[in-house]
C-alpha cells in the first residue's frame, strides 16, 4: 500500500515551513495566494489528504494519550512522564511520547502526526520556538477539532483548555527571600528571555523579594540566557557570561538559576574562580533533579514534584475524555517546596 504523503514531506519538497504548508491547505490568509496555488497543487499531486480528528473521535477510542515534551535532558520532564504513565496505566490508558526538541515545525509535526488517529488526546508543554513566534495555530486547529489538549508547565493564557501549572513566581521569591535571609545581599539571576512564561514568572518573583525586603535591584546582575535547548555547545559560552558577570561585580554572594543547568553553571564557573560554595556564595535554582542532589556541594533547590504535575495533567484529559458534556476549563496551581542542601546556609 502507498505511504500516506505527509505535511512534513510537502514542506521538504518546496523549502517552506510545515506551518506554511498547513496554513497554505487551510486558506489562511497569511500565505501569499502564489504560495499557497504551488503548495496546494503539490499536495494534490501527492494525494495528500488531510487528518479527520472530529469523525475519528466520533467513531472511535485509542484508548491512548499524546504526551509533547520540549527536552529530554530535564529531569522535570521524565519525572512528569513517569506520573503521566503511571496513572493513565492505571486507567487502561497507554502513553505516546514525542520530542519537540523546543522546535516549533517539530511540535506541530508531532502533532499532525500524533493525531492523525493514533491518540485519543494531547498532553504537551509547548516549546521555546511556538512560544517565541507566538504562533499557536495548531493548538487551536487541534481543539477546534473536537480533539481535547492539557497544557503543563509553560502557560499560554490565550488558549482554552485544561492546564497544570506550578506557582513559579511565589517559588522563586521564597527562594530569594531565603537567600536574602541567610545574608545574601547581591544576589544574581540568571535566567531565561522573557517569552519563555516560566523564566519571565521566576524572574519577576527574583525582583518581588528584593522589593519586599527593601534591597535595591542592579540590572547589571540580571543575566538572560537566550539558548533554545541544552547543549554542551550552549554551556560553554553561557559559562563565558557568567564568569564575565564575577569579574565586574565581585561583590556577588548569592546565585538563583531558574532551572537546574543555569544553577549548577553559576556554581562550577564561581568554584573555577576560587569561590568557596556556600561561605563565599550561596546558590539555588529552580527544577530538583539528579544533578543537583549529586552536585558537589549539593545544590538547594526548589522542587515542582513533576509526578504530581503528570498525574493531575492524566486525571484533567481523561476526564474531559470520559465526561460526556463539556464542562468549563481549569487551570489546577502546584505549589511548590524549597530543598535545602549544601548550596546554602539557610536556618531551620
Amino acid at each position: 500500500m502507498k505511504k500516506k504523503a505527509t505535511l512534513k514531506e510537502i514542506a521538504n519538497e518546496l523549502g517552506v515551513s510545515i506551518s506554511t504548508v498547513s496554513k497554505a491547505l487551510k486558506g489562511s490568509t497569511e500565505i501569499s495566494e502564489e504560495t499557497t496555488e504551488k503548495i496546494t497543487a503539490f499536495a494534490k499531486l501527492l494525494h495528500y489528504r488531510p487528518n479527520n480528528i472530529a469523525l475519528s473521535l466520533k467513531n472511535r477510542r485509542t484508548k491512548t494519550i499524546g504526551v509533547i515534551i520540549p527536552e529530554i535532558v530535564h529531569h522535570f520532564f521524565s519525572e512528569v512522564i513517569q506520573g503521566i504513565e503511571t496513572f493513565a496505566n492505571e486507567k487502561g490508558y497507554n502513553v505516546l511520547i514525542a520530542l519537540s526538541n523546543e522546535s516549533f515545525d517539530k511540535e506541530v509535526f508531532n502533532i499532525d502526526t500524533l493525531a492523525s488517529g493514533s491518540i485519543d488526546g494531547f498532553i504537551l508543554s509547548v516549546s521555546k520556538g511556538t512560544l517565541k513566534n507566538q504562533d499557536f495555530h495548531h493548538l487551536y486547529e487541534t481543539i477546534n477539532q473536537g480533539m481535547p489538549i492539557v497544557l503543563f508547565d509553560r502557560q499560554i493564557p490565550e488558549i482554552s483548555c485544561d492546564k497544570v501549572i506550578v506557582d513559579d513566581f511565589q517559588g522563586s521569591r521564597r527562594a530569594v527571600e531565603a537567600l536574602i535571609g541567610a545574608g545574601c545581599k547581591h544576589i544574581a539571576l540568571i535566567t531565561t528571555e522573557d517569552y519563555v512564561d516560566v523564566g519571565f514568572k521566576r524572574t519577576q518573583g527574583y525582583l518581588d523579594a528584593h522589593t519586599r525586603q527593601g534591597i535595591a535591584q542592579n540590572p547589571d546582575l540580571i543575566l538572560r540566557v537566550n539558548d533554545q535547548f541544552f547543549s554542551e555547545d550552549a554551556l560553554v559560552p553561557l559559562q563565558s557570561r557568567i564568569k564575565e558577570m564575577f569579574l565586574l561585580h565581585p561583590e556577588i554572594d548569592g546565585i538563583f538559576g531558574v532551572n537546574e543547568v543555569y544553577a549548577l553553571s553559576g556554581m562550577k564557573v564561581a568554584q573555577r574562580m576560587g569561590y568557596k560554595i556556600p561561605d563565599d556564595l550561596q546558590v539555588v535554582g529552580f527544577t530538583d533533579g539528579v544533578l543537583s542532589k549529586h552536585a558537589y556541594p549539593s545544590l538547594t533547590s526548589v522542587k515542582q514534584h513533576g509526578q504530581n504535575i503528570g498525574r493531575e495533567a492524566v486525571q484533567m484529559l481523561i476526564r474531559r475524555l470520559e465526561s460526556e458534556s463539556d464542562g468549563p476549563f481549569e487551570t489546577k496551581v502546584l505549589q511548590t517546596e524549597l530543598v535545602q542542601r549544601e548550596s546554602t546556609r539557610f536556618e531551620n
